[in-house]
Order: C-alpha cells, then sequence, then structure tokens
C-alpha cells in the first residue's frame, strides 16, 4: 500500500457561510479561492467555500449545513482544528492581540512544550487552536513531549 503523505485537506459544517467566511477570513486570515454553488451543491448537501494558506489549491472548506447543531464535546466527531502560524513565540504575542483587537474570546491557552497555543471558539462553537512550534530538537530527542500540557500564561504574551 502507498504511504499516506501529508493531511490534504479539511471540511467543516457551519451554519452559516454567510457569518463564517468572514471569521474565518478576518481572524484567521485564509484566503478564499472558490465555492461551489448552483446544481452541484445538491451533490455534496450544500453550498462550500474554500479557502488556501497559498501554497495548495485548498486546505480548508466550510460546508454550509443550516440544520447543523453545535457538536457534543462527549461525542465522537471534531475535538478541534489546530492551524500552525509559526516557530516563534513573538508571533503568537502579535497573533493573540489580533484576537483581542477582533473582541474575539480567548477559550484557553496551553503550552504543550513541543508548541504553544491559543484556543478560541469560532461562530459555530468549534474549537480553534492556533499554535507555534517550539524548537524541533525537542519532540525529536523526546517523542512523548507531544503528550504535554500545562497553562500557558497569557500575561506575558501581552
Amino acid at each position: 500500500m502507498p504511504a499516506l503523505t501529508r493531511l490534504g485537506h479539511v471540511v467543516l459544517r457551519v451554519r452559516s457561510l454567510a457569518i463564517s467566511v468572514p471569521f474565518y477570513t478576518a481572524v484567521l486570515g485564509l484566503r478564499e479561492v472558490a465555492r461551489l454553488q448552483g446544481p452541484a451543491r445538491d451533490i455534496v448537501g450544500g453550498e462550500l467555500a474554500f479557502f488556501s494558506f497559498g501554497s495548495n489549491h485548498h486546505d480548508l472548506a466550510l460546508l454550509e449545513s443550516p440544520q447543523t447543531r453545535p457538536a457534543d464535546p462527549q461525542c465522537a466527531g471534531l475535538a478541534h482544528l489546530a492551524l500552525r502560524i509559526g516557530d516563534h513565540i513573538d508571533t503568537l504575542r502579535a497573533f493573540h492581540a489580533h484576537l483581542r483587537g477582533l473582541g474575539v474570546a480567548l477559550h484557553h491557552a496551553r503550552d504543550h512544550e513541543v508548541s504553544q497555543s491559543l484556543y478560541f471558539l469560532d461562530p459555530d462553537g468549534l474549537l480553534i487552536e492556533v499554535y507555534v512550534d517550539a524548537d524541533p530538537a525537542l519532540w525529536a530527542a523526546r517523542p512523548e513531549a507531544v503528550a504535554t500540557v500545562r497553562p500557558l500564561q497569557v500575561a506575558w504574551l501581552v
């Protein structure tokens, strides 16, 4: 069997593209590259908006499903979506200021040793993680370090 090489893209169900597209573009800085509308949307079950980080045709898509209800955090399904924004804590500081400037509330912040993360909710209550990676030598020498979860003190991010 050929080996998988990377995650291709993620499709999230959202209640409203009119609400979610501005969030994913303004808050996360994603670029909308296409929409699937018209008769083709009946094939996939709704209108789709496609987003790219720039090096792939699309990395994320949002599928409008007006009947979607917020996920029960105790049920099987997506726990959160993690998006890497860099390798330096200053990048995380700048993103934290960006969130504050847009009035996006921080859900929590974590130090995972191999990365440092900010978590917040999208308009449908999906948990989004934005993180910076620490030195890759940390997890190369100790792969188990990926299981580290400590509170990240937001006060020093300001």
